[in-house]
């Protein structure tokens, strides 16, 4: 790099950093620092809103400041007409502040039915092949305080378990691999990365999605906003699943102990084998303990729904039950044990 190149270069980074000199956009700086608690190196999953677009500026600040690696990739699912172009255009916003970004193409044949869930599935998977090849353990999504709420609300109007229903963390695995998920943003509100995408960008994408009824997120998006009406606003909710989080960490001592004492695994074949006290446990210790395990033989991000789960269990209690498979594994019973394995 010339001198030429090498001053400008250093002239954007002074004006990216004195974005901070902001009161507002200083403290959410600090509140990401203090939530992401890492001077690792880091991917960061762009996809053009405000949220994605703060964790951009917030991560390259951080960059600077600390002395971090950081790479940045938006995933082109090329479900819409205009998604490449959007793609894009967002790249060469990104570049304002010395983001050089990569896109990553979602190419072949598209769904007709349960897009958003598979379309999610397929975003991780591009995302995780590219810490991979970077050898970054860190992958940084936008998720903030109101995804934690519609996330809540969704897990309780499709019936699920105190598992699921906190099951959105600032900190998760990504199934046995070697890379987390890391949510820094996730104690701030929408609003204030909105702020930060108008001050630093004056741009942000708007997906027609959010505001689509036909899809779940969107609905429940509305009924949240009526809910606070009647009273019952975010820092209710957030205390509530705060105090869920506590009552799951006791369950939490006996599901580990029923995956240490029950359950061997064969790792040269592949197979999980569960022996008969597995199931001498409470429904929630059982139901847990299958969930996890299902979700990391299938080598998913998501785990199988609880109501498949729960045939499930019932399945095993009776005496006709036989070869099924679920969340991408086959479940057998051999004369008493129970076997789990990936399907090929």
């Amino acid at each position: 790099m010339n001198l030429k190149n090498l001053s400008v270069k250093n002239k954007n980074h002074k004006i990216t950093l004195d974005h901070l000199n902001d009161k507002k956009i200083f403290k959410i700086f600090n509140e990401f620092l203090n939530s992401l608690n890492t001077n690792e190196n880091l991917a960061i999953a762009i996809s053009g809103g405000p949220d994605s677009l703060a964790l951009a500026f917030l991560a390259k600040c951080h960059s600077l400041k600390n002395q971090v690696k950081v790479k940045y990739f938006i995933v082109d699912h090329k479900l819409r007409k205009e998604a490449s172009t959007e793609a894009k255009t967002v790249r060469n916003v990104l570049k304002s502040i010395n983001i050089d970004c990569k896109i990553l193409n979602w190419n072949g044949k598209k769904p007709l039915k349960n897009i958003q869930a598979l379309a999610r599935d397929k975003r991780y998977s591009l995302l995780i092949n590219e810490c991979k090849k970077n050898n970054i353990r860190n992958l940084l999504l936008g998720h903030h305080l109101d995804d934690l709420s519609e996330n809540f609300l969704i897990r309780m109007v499709r019936g699920s378990g105190l598992n699921g229903l906190i099951s959105f963390n600032k900190k998760a695995k990504y199934n046995d691999q070697k890379i987390d998920i890391l949510r820094p943003l996730l104690d701030i509100e929408k609003k204030d990365l909105i702020y930060i995408a108008k001050k630093v960008f004056n741009f942000f994408v708007e997906d027609p999605s959010n505001t689509n009824k036909e899809f779940k997120r969107s609905r429940i998006r509305n009924l949240l906003q009526s809910l606070e009406k009647e009273g019952l606003d975010k820092k209710k909710l957030i205390l509530t699943i705060n105090n869920l989080k506590d009552s799951d960490k006791a369950i939490k001592f006996y599901l580990d102990r029923n995956l240490k004492e029950n359950v061997f695994y064969s790792k040269k074949k592949k197979i999980c084998f569960l022996n008969q006290n597995f199931f001498d446990q409470s429904h929630e210790i059982i139901f847990r303990s299958l969930t996890k395990i299902i979700q990391r033989l299938g080598q998913k991000y998501y785990p199988a729904r609880g109501k498949s789960i729960n045939e499930l269990i019932k399945g095993i209690d009776s005496k006709s039950f036989s070869k099924v498979t679920l969340g991408g594994c086959y479940i057998d019973r051999v004369n008493e044990t129970i076997l789990i394995s990936k399907e090929n």
